[in-house]
């Protein structure tokens, strides 16, 4: 992993107006809820200049709970907009079930949202595919059923709908490897197989560029992760080139299995889940900007990144400064605390708890009057979330949440905030007498 350099791909271009950044792995707090953003497993449709993120809320563990939709226009901050199917007293919806990998596409003929996802008993022997339509890309759908298309076992699965207007199912079949099948017209059902594949992969993604459609999958290896693949093809039904991996050899794609790929202006960008088996909630999400160059495509790893969604440049994180949780004012019962995987062994601890303590960093430095993302290294050994309310040069707090690390390496939590030129002040607290995370710095951009 680079700290702070990202191979770029040749996806650079001008310089961006802010420096709000994507920081792979780190908890991801949605801007309405002040919680971890629960969309696993999930897929993004364009409406206009507005992404959609709809996937798995995994709050309460493994079996279905809600599929969300989150909102965003910069690919950053995102909100929680609202729920488009939840768990229902029976049927294919109801306890004990396993729904995964939602997708969302558009029928122009009918003027409807069309939602696919993989639809499950808690033992995986059912192997089907779920269909629901909605009128609104975040509304409430309506669930239509379920079956397995042209009678074969489906788990992992993703959509793509082709330049003229063809919808596909990409489908995991467990018994006779991974499948392309062509949608009806309206894209509620499978008409004919298009290709299949007989080695066996899952995780299904698929783009185009340039007339080469490229396929992304993962190895079945489970809840762990391995070196993702794709294979190209000039049209669907192939022939599909051998699979290739497109991240370094040996990352396991960065600790992460494929879920999606977004076309972002002119390049792409790989979205993957890093599944925390044990305590699903706490998986977070590795997206990078992915290089797509003739029959090529390739990946590098990144701390922190800067996506431009409105001219798809994909730059570099800015260089930051750090300052030391236990350097900064600790007050109300907050005191500096030992910590081995932190990075002067020592943190800010007794946040919040029934002193409320404080920890307030001043002079907290920048380059510019810009809005951007400020990373808190912190620690949480419990199995729930923790959050804090941070606020910047005493305006109004955000809440922000921070996921459990897992170890005994501080994880990353983000927030994004307006900062002046020169001097600034960043007070972190705990709402309700609860106890906020260890933080064991800040990384504050320069410029």
């Amino acid at each position: 992993m680079w700290p702070y350099a990202l191979l770029f791909l040749g996806l650079l271009s001008s310089a961006v107006d802010a420096t709000l950044q994507i920081v792979p792995g780190g908890t991801w707090t949605a801007t309405n809820t002040g919680k971890h953003i629960q969309a696993h497993g999930g897929g993004i449709v364009k409406v206009g200049s507005t992404y959609y993120w709809v996937g798995e809320d995994k709050t309460d563990g493994s079996n279905f709970q809600n599929i969300n939709c989150y909102s965003s226009n910069n690919l950053v901050e995102w909100k929680f907009e609202g729920v488009l199917l939840s768990r229902t007293g029976s049927g294919d919806l109801g306890p004990s079930r396993i729904i995964e990998r939602p997708k969302i596409i558009f029928n122009k003929a009918t003027n409807k949202y069309v939602l696919w996802m993989h639809i499950d008993s808690s033992d995986y022997g059912d192997a089907k595919v779920g269909v629901a339509t909605g009128d609104s890309v975040c509304g409430k759908f309506d669930y239509k059923g379920s079956f397995r298309p042209l009678g074969f076992e489906s788990r992992d699965m993703g959509v793509y709908v082709d330049d003229d207007g063809k919808g596909y199912l990409l489908t995991e079949d467990r018994k006779n490897g991974l499948r392309i099948d062509l949608l009806a017209n309206d894209y509620l059902t499978v008409q004919s197989s298009t290709y299949t594949w007989s080695e066996k992969i899952e995780s299904p993604a698929m783009v185009k560029k340039n007339g080469v459609y490229f396929m992304f999958g993962s190895k079945l290896t489970g809840w762990d992760p391995n070196d993702n693949v794709y294979s190209t093809a000039s049209k669907p039904s192939g022939p599909w080139s051998a699979w290739k991996t497109f991240a370094d050899s040996g990352s396991k794609t960065y600790i992460s299995q494929t879920t999606f790929v977004v076309p972002v202006g002119d390049g792409f960008m790989y979205m993957g889940d890093r599944w925390i088996k044990d305590n699903l909630m706490r998986s977070t999400y590795i997206w990078l900007p992915l290089k797509i160059e003739g029959t090529t495509a390739s990946m590098k790893n990144s701390v922190n990144w800067v996506p431009d969604a409105a001219s798809g440049s994909m730059v570099s994180g800015p260089a930051e400064n750090s300052y030391e949780g236990e350097s900064a004012e600790l007050s109300s019962g907050a005191k500096s605390v030992s910590c081995s995987g932190c990075s002067n062994k020592n943190s800010a601890g007794y946040v919040g708890g029934d002193n409320n303590g404080v920890v307030y960093f001043s002079n907290v430095n920048s380059d510019a009057t810009t809005r951007t993302t400020i990373r808190i290294k912190h620690m949480n050994g419990d199995k729930s979330q923790r959050y804090a309310d941070v606020s910047v040069n005493g305006g109004a707090a955000q809440r922000v949440a921070f996921l459990p690390q897992g170890g005994s390496d501080p994880a990353s939590s983000s927030v994004h905030v307006d900062l002046k030129q020169g001097a600034n002040t960043l007070r972190i607290s705990a709402p309700g007498g609860a106890w906020g995370p260890d933080v064991d710095r800040i990384l504050v951009p320069k410029s």
